[in-house]
């Protein structure tokens, strides 16, 4: 079965974007195992508000990847590789059961809290950036219920960022 793997990073305060959706803050001078990890994925999940951020970096992201962006707007239309939804859980459940390689949940936090309450993530890959903000958008909101997290391994980079890697424990 093909893992969800939410690769992403926060702040030490634990935001993953400023109030208004922007990461100008984020670290950009090195790959922080980015290369390695996108090519061990085929498919990439993300919210609608995460899309609309990432048009501002390129009109066509996450090329030769098929992509779902899960939004409660009805009226989009598919194009190419990408897949607007509007039910996210059972798309994912049947992504799961579907052959392929692992899957990136890139974000935001309402997705991921969607998922991670239905227990359809994974693993945790979470680059810490050794910067406070004081406020912004929390990488977790809306949790419904305890997630016991396993711990796999950490990687401390000389800027201070600290990756942190754990698999969500089965019930």
């Amino acid at each position: 079965m093909r893992r969800v793997i939410l690769f992403i990073a926060s702040s030490l305060d634990g935001y993953i974007a400023r109030e208004d959706g922007t990461i100008d803050w984020l670290f950009t001078d090195g790959d922080y195992g980015y290369k390695q990890f996108y090519d061990s994925v085929d498919t990439v999940l993300l919210g609608r508000k995460t899309y609309d951020q990432v048009l501002e970096f390129t009109k066509s992201p996450f090329e030769k990847k098929r992509c779902y962006v899960f939004t409660r707007q009805s009226d989009i239309t598919n194009v190419h590789n990408l897949q607007f939804v509007n039910d996210p859980i059972e798309r994912v459940k049947q992504l799961i059961r579907s052959s392929g390689k692992d899957m990136w949940l890139v974000g935001g936090s309402e997705i991921i809290s969607v998922l991670l309450n239905a227990d359809l993530i994974n693993e945790i890959i979470l680059s810490v950036h050794p910067i406070i903000l004081g406020s912004g958008i929390p990488l977790f909101r809306s949790i419904q219920k305890l997630s016991c997290l396993r711990f796999l391994n950490s990687k401390a980079f000389e800027s201070g960022l600290v990756q942190l890697h754990y698999e969500l424990r089965q019930k």
